[in-house]
């Protein structure tokens, strides 16, 4: 069942607020190749800290919602960048964190605990081929 963001978002931050873990299906394809929109699944906390490589849950000014990598933190200023993202990043401050992944699901059931993307970040560059491996892969894996 698919449920809006406006609606399952703030459902997750009460359930977070009171100290619970979350099991949650991110939608999209920004966090490729770590975290597969509506394949994997990620168990999220309420952080006590933040750093560089958190994969965060957070609200932008906008409004609108991203399960994206912490890449710059700078007092109370977070940047974030999708890793699956060749550009482009969001910028919110650490009161509009909603949410820190502490796991990753897969389908198969093997569960494994994120790294931090140090390598996936200083591979930018060449982000590009390498997630286009990753999509013909993927592609000749599904049929």
């Amino acid at each position: 069942m698919l449920v809006e963001n406006d609606i399952l978002i703030p459902e997750i931050d009460r359930l977070l607020r009171e100290g619970r873990e979350v099991l949650f299906t991110p939608g999209g394809i920004s966090m490729r190749p770590f975290i597969e929109g509506g394949r994997d699944s990620v168990t999220l906390i309420r952080p006590h800290s933040l750093a560089t490589g958190d994969i965060l849950l957070c609200r932008l000014p906008s409004g609108t919602y991203v399960l994206h990598r912490l890449i710059a933190l700078d007092d109370d200023r977070l940047t974030l960048m999708g890793d699956g993202n060749l550009q482009g990043t969001e910028q919110c401050t650490a009161s509009d964190v909603i949410g820190k992944v502490i796991a990753i699901h897969r389908p198969s059931g093997r569960t494994y605990k994120p790294g931090k993307g140090r390598c996936w970040r200083q591979l930018l560059p060449l982000r590009r081929w390498l997630l286009k491996a990753y999509r013909k892969g993927l592609k000749a894996h599904l049929w």
